[in-house]
């Protein structure tokens, strides 16, 4: 892939910021990921929110949750824009794999991002 992917991470309210902010201070980058906030806006609005984080580049989309309007926004979108794929669910294990692995297909750094996200959830109790 000759552009390297960029990731936007779509949440409500701050969450997004935080994450992104989270994950720059932890990778030591400043670029690759993107925040989007549901707040303050419609489903028509958001989905002007994502299609402007995203623009003409290839790109993986993490939303916060499995459902809502984050969602629903981020799924139209990649319904008409071949080089975009879309995970439900993100967290910080994921993003920072993300940011080393921006070299893969959107559809491939994906499945990645799930794996990887997938591994670092443990329970640990007595």
């Amino acid at each position: 892939m000759s552009e390297p992917l960029r990731g936007i991470v779509v949440s409500h309210a701050g969450l997004a910021g935080a994450l992104v902010e989270a994950v720059e201070r932890i990778a030591g980058q400043k670029d690759g990921l993107v925040a989007v906030s549901n707040e303050g806006c419609d489903r028509g609005l958001l989905e002007d929110r994502v299609a402007e984080a995203v623009g003409q580049h290839p790109a993986v989309v993490f939303v916060d949750l499995p459902s809502g309007s984050c969602l629903h926004a981020s799924a139209h979108y990649f319904q008409t824009h071949e080089n975009v794929a879309v995970v439900a669910g993100v967290s910080l294990a994921m993003l920072v794999d993300f940011l080393y692995h921006r070299d893969l297909s959107p559809r491939d750094a994906a499945e990645r991002a799930v794996q990887t996200g997938t591994r670092a959830l443990r329970v640990l109790s007595r």
